[in-house]
């Protein structure tokens, strides 16, 4: 695969992407969150990465993947307003769905560094 043919481009960002998300659910997981649901969407309205449960607290986590290549904004940086919205209005629908009332909610960001060959090199989650 070479980064220059589009559909190689896709294949490879997609690999990191799921790499990343792998590595979020394995990092949290060794903490004792439990992974309640992957991918959820809600066409028209979003999706949710991740979402997690532990003591009764549910933590939705959007991934975000950076291959290590000179400068470029943190992660936590992509998650603007806009993406935000569309996070807690998916989230809401969750909620609703699977019954998840009067529970606490936190959001997190779980930043993965890959390197240049898609390699998973740091994870870091941090709330948002």
């Amino acid at each position: 695969m070479t980064i220059d043919d589009d559909n190689s481009k896709k294949t490879l960002l997609r690999k990191i992407g799921d790499r990343g998300e792998d590595a979020v659910v394995q990092y949290l997981t060794k903490r004792g969150f439990r992974l309640i649901a992957r991918n959820y969407n809600i066409p028209g309205v979003g999706e949710l990465d991740l979402v997690f449960e532990k003591e009764g607290v549910l933590y939705v986590t959007e991934v975000k993947s950076r291959r290590n290549q000179g400068p470029y904004p943190h992660s936590v940086e992509a998650v603007d307003f806009r993406k935000r919205k569309r996070i807690f209005r998916t989230t809401k629908r969750f909620m609703a769905e699977r019954g998840y009332f009067n529970r606490d909610i936190v959001f997190l960001l779980g930043s993965v560094t890959h390197d240049e060959h898609g390699q998973v090199q740091r994870v870091e989650v941090v709330e948002f």
